[in-house]
C-alpha cells in the first residue's frame, strides 16, 4: 500500500524555498516568510493566484511581540488576498504540523494547491526570554526558573540512557562532529565548520559543559530562518524540477508529564515513524537517507533505535561502525541536522522536507548523495511529545 493507493490521489511537493539559518539581524519574520514563499512559488512554476490555502508553522511562545502572523504570507502577492491562512503550533514540530495540515487539506479535497511555511525569529530575544519560551513546551518545567533550560531536560534523558546502557559521552561527541562536518556542505547552515571529533568530545573553554553530560557542541543553536514548500495533487509542468511524492506520513502524541513516559523509549516517536512507513509500504532498508530531529546529540542517538536501525541500547553501533555517515548504510542528517544547520523552531520541520526534496531531485549541491530514491523525515516537539514522520520518494 501507499498514500496514493490509500487515498486515491497523489500528494506532491512541487516547489520549495529555503533561507539561510543563523543570526540574521537584518531580517524580520515577515521578510523571511516572503523570501521563502516567493522562492517556493517560483520554483513550483505557478502563480500565487493558484494557491488555495496557506499554513504557517511558528512556535513563538513569547520570543516575538507579534503573536498573530498567519497573514504575513499575503505580503508575497496581492493575489493572496482572501486566501485562508492558518498559523500552526506544536512546539519544535510546528513546521511538520503545518506540513501535515496542508496534506490533509489536499486529501480532503478542500484545496488543490497549498503553501506551507515554517519560520522563526529567535536571536533578537534575550537568552532568558528564549529559555523561558522553550521551556514553555515542557509540562513540568514551564514557568519555572532554570539555569540549563531545555538542555537540562535532554541531559536528564542522556543520564537515564547512560544508567541503563552505559557511557555515551564520546559517542555524542562523534555525532556532533559528523553533523558539523556535514554542515560544511550546506549553504543554508548556521554552523559551517568542521570541529573534529576530539574537540566535540572534550570539555574546554570553547566547548563548556552546558548540562552534564551535554556540552555546547551537543546542543543545536538558537536560530533565525524559514523554509517553504508547495504541496499539490497535480504535477506542475512549469516547475524547476520534477516533483517529490509523499508516500506516507505519521503523527502521534505522548503524555506530557515526564512521570508517564519512559525517558529513553520515545514511544510515540516510534508510533509516528511506523505509521509513516506502514502507509508508504516500506521499511528502513528501503530508505536511502534520513533527516532526524537532533535538537541535542542524545536525541539523534536515540533516533537510531527509534527508527529501527539498531535495537534499543545499541545506538552507539550506528555511529561507531559508520552506518550513519554520508557514505554509510543509512546516511543521517546529511544537511548537518539541527546541530549544524540550525534550529529556528517553527522552520525546522519544513526545512527537513525541503532538504530531503532537494536530495531526491538531485539539486542538493555539495550535499548531494548519489541518486537517492527514497527518504524519511522525523520531527518532534518537546521531549518526544508531538511526533511527525514522512516518507518521500523521487518522481
Amino acid at each position: 500500500m501507499s498514500l496514493k493507493e490509500t487515498f486515491g490521489k497523489d500528494i506532491l511537493l512541487t516547489g520549495w524555498g529555503h533561507s539561510r539559518f543563523g543570526k540574521l539581524p537584518d531580517e524580520t519574520l515577515e521578510s523571511l516568510i516572503v523570501e521563502v514563499s516567493t522562492e517556493a512559488i517560483a520554483n513550483a512554476g505557478i502563480d500565487a493566484a493558484q494557491i488555495d490555502e496557506i499554513y504557517l508553522g511558528q512556535f513563538n511562545s513569547g520570543m516575538m511581540p507579534l503573536a498573530f502572523p498567519s497573514s504575513l504570507a499575503l505580503q508575497v502577492s496581492d493575489e493572496l488576498l482572501n486566501v485562508p491562512s492558518t498559523r500552526v503550533e506544536n512546539a519544535c514540530a510546528s513546521g511538520s504540523a503545518a506540513f501535515q495540515q496542508g496534506v490533509k487539506s489536499l486529501l480532503a479535497g478542500t484545496a488543490k494547491t497549498v503553501l506551507v511555511i515554517g519560520a522563526e525569529k529567535m536571536t533578537q530575544a534575550t537568552p532568558d526570554i528564549v529559555g523561558a519560551a522553550l521551556l514553555g513546551a515542557d509540562y513540568d518545567a514551564a514557568g519555572t526558573p532554570s539555569s540549563t533550560g531545555f538542555t537540562g531536560l535532554f541531559a536528564a534523558v542522556a543520564l537515564a540512557y547512560e544508567e541503563r546502557y552505559g557511557p555515551i559521552s564520546d559517542v555524542l561527541g562523534s555525532i556532533a562532529a559528523k553533523n558539523h562536518r556535514n554542515g560544511i556542505d550546506n549553504p543554508y547552515a548556521q554552523l559551517r565548520k568542521d570541529l573534529g571529533v576530539e574537540f566535540c568530545r572534550t570539555v574546554s573553554e570553547k566547548n563548556p559543559m552546558v548540562a552534564n553530560p551535554l556540552r555546547r557542541t551537543d546542543c543545536s543553536p538558537v536560530s533565525d530562518g524559514a523554509a517553504a514548500v508547495i504541496l499539490s495533487t497535480e504535477r506542475s509542468m512549469g516547475a524547476a524540477t520534477d516533483p517529490v511524492r509523499l508516500a506516507g506520513f505519521g503523527h502521534a502524541n505522548d503524555f506530557m508529564p515526564a512521570s508517564r513516559r519512559d525517558a529513553t523509549e520515545f514511544a510515540a516517536t516510534r508510533v509516528a515513524w511506523q505509521r509513516a512507513l506502514s502507509m508508504a509500504g516500506t521499511g528502513i532498508d528501503d530508505l536511502d537517507f534520513v533527516e532526524v530531529h537532533d535538537c541535542f546529540t542524545i536525541a539523534e542517538l536515540i533516533m537510531y533505535e527509534v527508527i529501527g536501525l539498531v535495537p534499543n541500547g545499541q545506538g552507539t553501533r550506528a555511529i561507531e561502525e559508520g552506518w550513519v555517515f554520508k557514505d554509510g548504510r543509512l546516511p543521517v542528517n546529511v544537511s548537518g541536522g539541527l546541530k549544524a544547520k540550525g534550529h529556528p523552531v517553527g522552520a525546522t520541520g519544513v526545512s527537513q522536507h525541503v532538504v530531503a526534496a532537494m536530495q531526491l531531485t538531485g539539486t542538493a549541491g555539495a550535499m548531494q548523495l548519489a541518486a537517492p530514491r527514497r527518504a524519511a523525515v522525523q520531527n518532534m516537539g518537546g521531549v518526544g511529545i508531538a511526533n511527525y514522520a514522512s516518507v518521500l520518494e523521487a518522481w
